[in-house]
């Protein structure tokens, strides 16, 4: 009997954990990363796993990987590649743990951006991953450089070899992380969260790719997500995870559609699918409308006339648009479309090229800081990390009142509404006096929210504010910003790549492609009968979404 065969004959699995129980550091809110967990990845399945942020699912990975940090050891239980008799993981040596990572089991990280390094060409680092194991000349790893780049579908690999990281895509970006994962051809691929940040095309691209792979070289792969419109697409199998431990697994088909456990019917309840339905607003008759964007255009450019080298982006073109009070306009579309430089014209973090901003009847366009900083207050943004935009060496309490105390209000009177504000975005008073990195994703991006309702604007910019967080935050803080509308009449501008979410809380959705806006119209139109071709690519793409049903797949 060979390794890869069990006593009754059949293939054993690929990947076997059994019993596993990860400390965590004493002070931390459980004592367990995860406790007593057992699954098994089949050969060449797809096994899904799923839960919300600190549910235990990529610590199990990087224990698979054996990139734990020190504060965390695993107390219990193993973790074998090739089955019960195969090689375990746990305690095994730096060598050993070198000797089996890429060439028998290999990573995909969540952020490639952050995995790759900034001072090394794509293919200097996918080459290392060669040059590490010892395999083969260096015209040979180049060739196989290629023919990798060639494989997850970059174009021009001859001219990608030699780009940086920075000048990609983030779909490109992890298309790259992709390649490096495959570079010696493991027999498990673990997959965390890699669609997470990308938007629906390029992550229904991502998706195909790592299923046609998988299918082609007969791989084993585990795939961390946390959402279930990507298990429909995707898995064989899946695993649901609640703070560390197990609560339910099966077939996909059987999870999907007839889940028994109450925490993985409440996450797949709270999937955003396409509502079809017109939201019915807070402010359902328009007034004047209180932003007009006319014309408006900005282009970057970068390098040097003088060398031929200058780089020109037309970032904004010719964009036009208006929004009244208490309503919502999406924008939507694929990574540089141009809609978080929009975003940033319209608050005016960046100047514009062209064109007006009419607020509230006056052109704010062409107005030097100096003249806009009585108007700021009314125009406020929440920016998609909440951990990147906050202070970290400041208090929450002084996150919030530093502002309002800037332009005039009194301590005492900022104090005491932002303690409002953040009970009424969901955090206790005691919040007040903590830190940032006191917090998870969602309640940061709670004391976001609550930063920009310190200065009662009457227009609020979201840029993609939900797009990283669980689908269960995710419902939480779509729910707040349509109570905090409904009870303030706030307008909003809504910049997101995911469709779904948009269909939620959108009165009106502006589809942008490369700078243009092609489409605008209300969601039952965007969804239901798109009139541009780039908006049917756009809805086709949903992950989880039956052609010409408004309905999530995993709800039917």
């Amino acid at each position: 009997m060979t390794l890869n065969q069990q006593t009754d004959g059949s293939a054993a699995p690929a990947l076997s954990v059994r019993g596993l129980t990860i400390d965590l550091p004493k002070g931390m809110e459980r004592r367990h990363a995860v406790e007593k967990i057992a699954f098994d990845l089949q050969q060449g399945q797809i096994l899904c796993i799923v839960g919300e942020s600190g549910s235990g699912k990529s610590v199990t990975a990087n224990t698979i990987m054996g990139l734990l940090p020190p504060s965390i050891r695993v107390s219990s239980g193993d973790i074998r590649l090739g089955g019960p008799e195969g090689t375990s993981i746990i305690g095994a040596s730096a060598a050993t743990l070198r000797g089996l990572r890429g060439r028998t089991v290999s990573m995909i990280f969540q952020d490639p951006l952050s995995a790759l390094n900034p001072l090394m060409t794509v293919g200097a680092q996918i080459t290392e991953v060669l040059t590490a194991h010892g395999v083969g000349t260096k015209d040979w790893q180049r060739r196989r450089v290629i023919e990798l780049l060639t494989e997850v579908n970059l174009p021009d690999p001859q001219l990608m070899y030699d780009q940086y990281p920075f000048r990609l895509s983030g779909g490109q970006r992890q298309r790259v992380m992709i390649a490096m994962a495959l570079a010696l051809e493991p027999k498990v691929l673990i997959a965390d969260e890699p669609t997470t940040a990308l938007d629906v095309t390029t992550q229904a691209q991502i998706l195909h790719l790592i299923r046609d792979i998988q299918r082609r070289k007969g791989m084993s792969v585990m795939f961390i997500t946390h959402d279930f419109g990507v298990v429909a697409e995707i898995a064989d199998s899946v695993i649901v995870m609640e703070k560390g431990h197990i609560v339910e697994k099966g077939s996909a088909e059987a999870v999907l559609k007839s889940p028994s456990h109450p925490y993985t019917r409440r996450l797949i309840a709270a999937v955003p699918g396409l509502t079809g339905k017109d939201r019915a607003s807070a402010m359902a008759s328009a007034r004047e409308p209180i932003l007009k964007v006319e014309g408006l255009q900005k282009t970057y450019r970068s390098g040097s006339r003088l060398f031929g080298s200058l780089r020109v982006v037309p970032a904004v073109q010719d964009v036009s648009f208006e929004i009244a009070a208490g309503r919502t306009l999406g924008i939507v579309g694929e990574s540089g479309s141009g809609k978080s430089s929009l975003g940033r014209l319209l608050v005016k973090l960046q100047d514009c090229d062209g064109g007006r901003i009419l607020f509230e009847g006056q052109d704010i366009a062409g107005l030097e800081e100096a003249a806009f900083r009585s108007l700021r207050p009314k125009i406020q943004m929440i920016f998609q990390d909440p951990f990147a935009s906050l202070n970290p060496r400041s208090t929450i309490g002084h996150i919030l009142t530093v502002g309002p105390v800037a332009h005039g209000t009194a301590y005492a009177d900022a104090r005491a509404e932002a303690k409002a504000l953040l009970s009424h975005v969901g955090l206790d008073a005691g919040a007040f006096e903590r830190y940032p990195h006191e917090f998870s994703g969602g309640q940061r991006q709670r004391i976001g929210i609550a930063r920009a309702l310190m200065f009662k604007p009457q227009l609020l910019v979201a840029d993609e504010a939900v797009s990283a967080l669980d689908v269960s935050i995710q419902a939480q803080i779509l729910k707040l910003l349509d109570q905090i509308q409904r009870e303030t009449g706030v307008s909003m501008i809504f910049i997101t790549h995911d469709l779904r979410v948009a269909s939620q809380i959108c009165d009106e959705i502006a589809v942008m492609q490369k700078g243009r806006v092609v489409e605008q119209g209300p969601p039952s139109q965007i969804f239901l009968d798109p009139r541009s071709a780039y908006t049917r690519e756009l809805v086709a793409a949903i992950p989880g979404e039956k052609p010409a049903d408004s309905r999530p797949a995993v709800l039917n």
